[in-house]
């Protein structure tokens, strides 16, 4: 392995360990006995309707696996959708299903009345 795909696997592996850390202090909080449905609610709509990125986590997490199912769309081995299909199903699964249970959920718990 070459030095620049090693250094841009040890950014990516560094960019991973963060973003754990960050996924761990949300189940820290999910976890906590003080947590009620409506705030149980408003953590779930921030995981889809956070306005930075647009879109939210959810929606953020489906780009990154649609930009590596484009990438393996033009570097997998006979360009036959093996590794990019599977891909591209990901990414619709987090947005169409992921996604749209989590609005699911928050409205069960605590409906909006702004709409």
């Amino acid at each position: 392995m070459t030095a620049r795909p090693r250094t841009r696997l040890d950014r990516v592996r560094a960019s991973l360990g963060i973003a754990q850390l960050a996924l761990q202090q949300i189940e820290d909080d999910l976890s906590a006995d003080d947590v009620d449905q409506e705030e149980l609610a408003a953590i779930l709509r921030e995981l889809i309707e956070d306005t930075d990125p647009p879109g939210g986590f959810m929606a953020s997490l489906a780009q990154l696996v649609t930009i590596a199912a484009r990438r393996a769309e033009q570097i997998e081995p006979d360009r036959d959708g093996d590794a990019s299909c599977p891909l591209h199903e990901a990414a619709a699964l987090l947005t169409d299903h992921a996604g749209q249970r989590l609005i699911w959920a928050a409205r069960a718990l605590h409906p909006r009345e702004d709409g």
